[in-house]
């Protein structure tokens, strides 16, 4: 699909739809604070998850696919479908957005390509740097993108940097700042994002590809299942839990997680570790 065909269907999202999902009934005024409610509205009600990848199931990016899979269904997603949604209900609304891509080190020891979407939001003079789509260490709200500035979120602190002629987000991990991914300021257009996203859907050695990833984050937690190891993060102290029993992991998830399997699989537990098989499947 090329980039005309998906700017034309980035156009029209279904704002009052998308504003019950996340259950925002507030003002819309493109203005600092609504930019904070909505991202934080987003963040606490779309759960981040991967389940389509564990089954296979190609990741589309055209708006419509996008709003039936996390405003229709109630499912969630990764960075591209997350915050391809949320620049485009922005837009909608009034805001100025940029694309942007960066690139991730949280959780690495290699240099990683550039995979992730963010954005860049322009109000009132202020540049924000935006981010629905990072999971349970992100953002719950967007930050300044200039000055280094410390932004407390509730329990967790972040920051923008900038090295090397690149900007960097952080966040206090073990109580010292820690990188979570690198990005320059040259826009993106949506066609930029689709081999990234086939990259790390497709590739054998991807985390998402690898590993069933499912997380959602509270003001009071953060919870994350990678595989069959759930972290509770509350801030002050990690909880950690390995889950043994598969075959409830999906009532888990649908509990904890607010995602429900699509009916017809069961999740199976083998030496690769978590996978996702058809219920008829042996």
């Amino acid at each position: 699909m090329g980039s005309e065909h998906l700017e034309e269907h980035n156009l029209c999202p279904d704002v009052d739809a998308y504003l019950r999902r996340i259950d925002y009934r507030g003002d819309l005024r493109p203005t600092k604070q609504v930019l904070d409610q909505l991202h934080l509205a987003h963040v606490t009600h779309i759960p981040f998850e991967n389940l389509d990848v564990v089954l296979k199931r190609p990741i589309l990016l055209d708006l419509g696919t996008l709003q039936a899979k996390l405003v229709t269904a109630g499912r969630g997603g990764y960075c591209f479908e997350q915050n391809g949604l949320f620049s485009a209900i922005l837009r909608e609304i009034g805001f100025k957005v940029t694309n942007l891509s960066a690139r991730v080190h949280f959780r690495s020891t290699h240099i990683r390509p550039r995979t992730h979407r963010t954005s860049l939001v322009e109000v009132s003079g202020e540049r924000l740097l935006a981010d629905v789509g990072f999971g349970a260490t992100g953002l719950f709200m967007p930050v300044p993108m200039d000055g280094e500035q410390v932004s407390r979120q509730y329990a967790w602190s972040y920051r923008v940097i900038e090295r090397e002629g690149l900007r960097i987000l952080q966040t206090v991990l073990a109580g010292e700042w820690s990188d979570l991914y690198s990005f320059s300021l040259d826009p993106q257009l949506e066609a930029d994002y689709e081999m990234a996203n086939y990259y790390v859907s497709t590739y054998p050695e991807s985390p998402f590809v690898k590993a069933l990833t499912v997380q959602k984050s509270t003001t009071e937690a953060r919870h994350t299942l990678r595989g069959t190891e759930y972290t509770l993060d509350l801030g002050s102290h990690l909880i950690q839990q390995q889950l043994s029993d598969v075959t409830n992991l999906g009532a888990f998830i649908a509990s904890t997680f607010g995602v429900e399997l699509p009916e017809g699989y069961r999740f199976e537990l083998d030496e690769a570790g978590v996978q996702v098989r058809p219920s008829g499947e042996n």
